[in-house]
């Protein structure tokens, strides 16, 4: 029910919004000039003297997923459904611009779909993904502070809109920083024929909305990125799929670090919470190569800890376990000129022998193949996803399991 209020009051205060601008826009003739426009960026509001300028926009992600049985490897082939999935994956208000002074700039986003607020982990609507506040002293230097993306591994950092398969890879699911609160920098020290960006942060460590934790940690993270033939074409380097094809090649290397001291949570800023607070090291490095509509992405992650697994009492028979191990993914796609486009993903995320005896102690595989049409870019798209996903049992000796999916995905925003 409180979800339901906090959701409703949220509609009915954008709705307040809209009616106000349209009343005050309605007066500009005779009491300001300032403007409200609906083009590429979203809806727009502008002060009369453009130190103010503010952009909503909107989007949705629904998507239907069949998953099969899960085999063993003596099994038989068994299309037979396991599970199906019919859902709003996401649906996100967005708010950015500048308020007051052009450097002066924000960035506010909200969810509203179950999976998007980690229901399962936290058990309340954490509706805050973004509310950060930026200070930009030049294009190339800029300092942060408040709540959004750690600069972790390339594919977190993409927006989830601007994915070319429907879905962050397994890799990204159990090796991803996500959000935090805390302080950011970036800095783009060299700038031309090659370019270099310095990304840092010094955040909370616990992830998005966290309460008062004693004796709390923080998390230290930085991250670098050559681009040795110059920047790529609109941004082309956080978005997936060659959609702007590349009139030459453009590549990006990328190399991530993170310690997080005392962390409460198994995989960091997510996940189940520890009995016991613990500390981990997080290692990435990543590459982006894009060409006359090819696209080549892979990344390895890597996280450490001395003492990754924790117990609720001394019986040691419940225990919740930092996630350690190593995981990689390469991922290709084309986008013809048409605006169709095929990908393919092969991901791979090994546990540590730390996790010996609990459930996370397995090595899993995704193979995945995507055809889809992009309607407006990124902005409008669907596609068909069909793959399978392969889990070794190491404390069963082993034991192969595999299930195999179908996934059919609509965007749509603004």
């Amino acid at each position: 029910m409180k979800v339901c209020n906090s959701i409703v009051s949220i509609i009915f205060l954008v709705s307040g919004l809209f009616v106000t601008s349209e009343w005050s826009w309605a007066q500009a003739s005779t009491q300001s000039h300032g403007s409200f426009d609906f083009n590429s960026d979203g809806v727009v509001f502008q002060s009369a003297d453009s130190s103010t300028r503010v952009t909503m926009r909107f989007r949705m992600q629904n998507w239907a997923t069949y998953t099969t049985k899960t085999m063993g490897e003596d099994d038989d082939l068994d299309l037979s459904a396991g599970s199906t999935d019919m859902v709003t994956r996401r649906l996100r208000l967005r708010f950015g611009g500048a308020l007051v002074d052009p450097r002066l700039t924000f960035n506010l986003q909200l969810s509203f779909s179950r999976s998007d607020m980690d229901w399962n982990d936290t058990q309340f609507p954490n509706i805050i993904r973004d509310a950060m506040v930026f200070w930009n002293f030049s294009r190339d230097l800029q300092v942060g502070f408040g709540q959004t993306k750690l600069p972790g591994n390339r594919q977190r950092v993409v927006s989830s809109a601007d994915l070319e398969i429907p879905d962050r890879s397994i890799v990204n699911g159990a090796f991803n920083l996500d959000r935090d609160f805390g302080f950011q920098g970036f800095w783009r020290p060299i700038t031309g024929d090659v370019v270099v960006n310095l990304r840092a942060a010094i955040s909370s460590g616990d992830g998005r909305n966290q309460p008062v934790i004693p004796g709390g940690g923080l998390a230290y993270t930085g991250r670098i990125e050559v681009l040795p033939f110059g920047a790529f074409t609109g941004g082309g380097d956080y978005f997936e799929g060659d959609i702007l094809r590349e009139k030459s090649p453009k590549l990006s290397v990328g190399l991530s670090y993170q310690r997080n001291d005392r962390q409460t949570k198994t995989r960091g800023t997510l996940g189940r919470a520890l009995f016991a607070q613990r500390s981990s090291n997080v290692a990435y490095a990543d590459a982006l190569f894009k060409y006359s509509g090819l696209s080549i992405y892979t990344e390895y992650a890597q996280r450490t800890s001395n003492d990754p697994v924790t117990y609720r009492d001394t019986t040691r028979r419940e225990a919740s376990a930092i996630f350690v191990g190593t995981g990689y993914m390469a991922q290709v796609s084309y986008v013809f000129p048409s605006m169709w486009n095929v990908a393919a993903r092969y991901a791979v995320v090994d546990a540590g022998s730390q996790l010996a005896g609990l459930s996370d102690y397995t090595k899993q595989t995704n193979i995945a193949g995507v055809v889809g049409y992009y309607f407006n870019r990124h902005r409008v798209k669907a596609n068909l996803e069909l793959g399978t996903n392969r889990t070794v049992q190491y404390n069963r000796n082993s034991a192969l399991e595999t299930v195999y999916y179908a996934r059919f995905n609509v965007e749509l925003g603004i």
